[in-house]
C-alpha cells in the first residue's frame, strides 16, 4: 500500500525568487488563504534564501519575514506555517525567535550538503519550541548517496523528524534521485523528503522517482515559481501521484485554483528554461546564481554561461556569491580576452 505523501508549498518563500523577493501584502494574504483552501500541511513563508537573508546582496524583501509571516498566519487554521533557515544567513535570536513569535508551527534548518553539523543548534531550539522540525541537505548533487547518508544521520540525532534532499542546482537525473533517495529512505528512521529543480526540465520526473523509492515529502511550488527554471509545480505533480494511485490529501481543483492566483497576482511571471538555467543545470550551480552571473557576465563581458561552467568546475555553492565576480574578472583576463568554447563534455 502506498503511503500518503505530505506536500509542503514553498510558494511564498522559493517562490519568491521568481519576483526578486517583492511579494506583497495582497499576494500573501490571498496565496495563504488558497493554500488552507486546498488542505496544505506545511505553508513555508519568507525570504527565498530563508529566515534573515534578505540584503543588498541576495535580493531585499519588499515585506520583512515576520510581516509576511503574520499576515500569512491569520488566513491559516489547519495548516502549519513554517519558517525556513539556512545558518548564516539567519540566526535563532535575530530570526527564529522572532517567527516562533509570528506563529510558526514548523521549523525547517538547511544547509549545504556537507554541513549538517551547523544545524545542531537550530534544529535542537526548534524541538526545544514545540515546532514541528525539519532538516535538508542543499546541493544534495555533489556527493553521493552514503555520504548524504551520514549527514542525514547527524540531522536525525539532533531531533529532526525529516530530512529532505534539495536539488538546488536543478542537476539530478532520475536514476540519481532513485539511488540516493533510497539510501536515505533505508537508512533513516525519519521521513525523506525531495525538493526538485527544474533546469534539466526533470522537476516532475524527479519528484515521483524520489515516491516511487520511498520518499514521503515532496516540496514544490505554485506553477514551479522559483529560482532559475523554477521548482516542481504543485498542482502537476499532485495530478501526477493521484494518476499513479498515491494520495497527498490535497484538493487538486483548489491548487489548480492557486495556480491561477498566483500567475495573475505575479503578472504571469513564470520561469523558464532557457541557456542560462540549462547551463546551471548541466555545469551543478545553485540556481540562485543566476541574477548574479547575468550581471557579472554585463559588467565584464563575458558569456554567462562560460560563468556557470567555471563556477561548477570550482564547485562554488551558496554563500559564495562574491566568487563570481572574481570568475567573471578571471575569464575576462584569459588570453586572447574571450571565453573558452562551451564544451557539454567538461560537464560530465
Amino acid at each position: 500500500m502506498n503511503k500518503q505523501i505530505t506536500i509542503t508549498d514553498s510558494t511564498l518563500r522559493d517562490g519568491s525568487h521568481a519576483m526578486h523577493h517583492q511579494l506583497n501584502e495582497e499576494t500573501v494574504r490571498t496565496y495563504a488563504k488558497g493554500a488552507e483552501a486546498a488542505g496544505t500541511e506545511l505553508l513555508v513563508v519568507g525570504h527565498g534564501n530563508g529566515l534573515g537573508a534578505s540584503s543588498l546582496h541576495l535580493g531585499q524583501s519588499l515585506l520583512s519575514d515576520v510581516r509576511m509571516l503574520t499576515i500569512a498566519k491569520k488566513e491559516l487554521k489547519h495548516t502549519k506555517l513554517a519558517g525556513f533557515l539556512i545558518p548564516g544567513f539567519g540566526t535563532i535570536k535575530n530570526d527564529i525567535a522572532p517567527a516562533i513569535d509570528a506563529g510558526i508551527e514548523a521549523l525547517i534548518v538547511a544547509c549545504h550538503c556537507t554541513e549538517a553539523n551547523v544545524t545542531r543548534q537550530h534544529i535542537r531550539y526548534g524541538i526545544s519550541h514545540n515546532l514541528a522540525t525539519y532538516g535538508v541537505l542543499m546541493m544534495s548533487h555533489m556527493i553521493g548517496a552514503h555520504e548524504l547518508l551520514e549527514q542525514a544521520k547527524q540531522m536525525e540525532s539532533y531531533g529532526a523528524q525529516g530530512v529532505i534532499l534539495m536539488d538546488s542546482a536543478g542537476a539530478y537525473v532520475p536514476s540519481e534521485v532513485r539511488e540516493k533517495v533510497s539510501v536515505l529512505a533505508s537508512g533513516l528512521s525519519v521521513a525523506v523528503g525531495f525538493h526538485s529543480h527544474n533546469n534539466l526540465g526533470l522537476a516532475i520526473g524527479n519528484a515521483l522517482a524520489a515516491v516511487e523509492v520511498g520518499a514521503t515529502i515532496i516540496d514544490g511550488t505554485s506553477r514551479g515559481l522559483g529560482a532559475g527554471a523554477g521548482n516542481c509545480p504543485l498542482e502537476v505533480i499532485v495530478a501526477v501521484l493521484q494518476k499513479t494511485g498515491r494520495q497527498t490529501g490535497l484538493n487538486l481543483y483548489q491548487l489548480m485554483d492557486n495556480a491561477e492566483l498566483i500567475r495573475e497576482k505575479t503578472n504571469n511571471t513564470s520561469p523558464e528554461i532557457n541557456s542560462v538555467t540549462l547551463t546551471s543545470g548541466l555545469a551543478g550551480v545553485f540556481s540562485g546564481f543566476a541574477p548574479l552571473a547575468k550581471r557579472a557576465s554585463e559588467r565584464f563581458g563575458v558569456d554567462v554561461r562560460d560563468i556557470l561552467v567555471e563556477l561548477g568546475k570550482r564547485k562554488v555553492v551558496a554563500g559564495q556569491e562574491d566568487i563570481i565576480v572574481e570568475v567573471a574578472l578571471y575569464l575576462k583576463q584569459k588570453k586572447e580576452g574571450k571565453p573558452e568554447d562551451f564544451q557539454l563534455e567538461s560537464l560530465t
